[in-house]
């Protein structure tokens, strides 16, 4: 391992003093909520300089949680997707969507990674490496990201919850969306605590098949998820979805707070004024009790298609549009 961290650290000392002197500063914006950089975090994350190889604090990290950007907060990546490269920095093969942007470096050798919101350098990009199966590698400066431990995610960032019809559906087709860090499908609505799958076909714990969504309101919002999930479904179904029949397959939002209860019946009335009659329930967010593992992220997983929930156009506004 010591030559392999040495070789990788070689390679990179051209890439270090290429990044660390002769780029042209840019301006840094300490205007709120972006926290005031250290001289050295500017260097990095406004000036797209380096740390050296195997100096930062998230290299050999492996808690569970979100990694965001130092300078806005804007949630960057998962700790599920971090791998250990051997490169000298934390690497990922995956991104929160749409949290990142991908430009020629200066060097127009390489591939640049920038914050999505502010623009704040991160580090670069490769392919073609074959570490893990998605082949891709974010190389990440340590000092570009702060880190959220998965405890505290759900109260730093926002959530949703929505029903309609099986969960493996929505949650497909809803946690690719920007801005969404973390998809749970559950049971909610009900009275039965701690339920499980089977109680909840028999009809008789009232609850309905949902899922949780956190997601970052500086990259998206509750409105733009809300679009969608009218949009993947037939809410105009009671009790069912396509061949799906019972009440644990009803369209209903739970909303969080009075602003998202607002969001949703401002949006089914809108739907109605174009002709459709819409069943979905609005009702205010209950405990969520998530489902086996085995539900989770099911088509992921098993490579299937969702059989009755697919993107259908409802509005004209450009962010319901995938």
């Amino acid at each position: 391992m010591k030559v392999r961290k040495w070789f990788w650290a070689l390679c990179a000392l051209p890439i270090v003093l290429a990044a660390t002197g002769g780029y042209a500063d840019m301006q840094q914006t300490n205007q709120s909520p972006w926290r005031v950089l250290t001289p050295e975090e500017t260097r990095v994350i406004v000036n797209k300089g380096t740390e050296a190889p195997f100096t930062g604090a998230f290299e050999h990290k492996t808690d569970s949680g979100v990694y965001v950007c130092r300078r806005c907060g804007a949630a960057l990546y998962r700790s599920e997707d971090k791998f250990d490269a051997g490169c000298g920095w934390p690497s990922f093969d995956a991104e929160i969507p749409g949290a990142v942007i991908r430009q020629p470096d200066a060097d127009r050798q390489r591939t640049e990674i920038v914050c999505a919101t502010c623009g704040g350098h991160l580090g670069h990009v490769f392919t073609g490496e074959r570490l893990t199966p998605r082949d891709t590698r974010h190389c990440v400066n340590s000092i570009s990201m702060s880190f959220v431990p998965l405890a505290d995610v759900s109260n730093q960032f926002s959530r949703a919850i929505f029903a309609g019809g099986c969960f493996w559906g929505v949650q497909s087709l809803l946690e690719k969306m920007k801005g969404v860090i973390r998809t749970t499908v559950g049971y909610t609505g009900g009275h039965t605590e701690h339920p499980t799958y089977e109680e909840v076909c028999t009809h008789t714990t009232g609850h309905a098949e949902a899922m949780e969504i956190i997601f970052d309101q500086r990259q998206t919002s509750f409105e733009a998820l809300a679009r969608r999930f009218f949009e993947i479904h037939d809410p105009t179904q009671r009790n069912r979805q396509g061949p799906d029949m019972g009440d644990q397959y009803r369209s209903a939002v739970f909303y969080t707070n009075d602003k998202q209860r607002e969001t949703a019946l401002r949006l089914i009335a809108d739907l109605r004024s174009r002709g459709f009659d819409v069943a979905t329930e609005v009702v205010p967010a209950a405990v969520f009790w998530p489902a086996e593992a085995y539900h989770q992220h099911y088509y992921d997983r098993t490579g299937k298609t969702p059989y009755c929930h697919r993107w259908t156009p409802r509005f004209n506004a450009p962010e319901s549009k995938p």
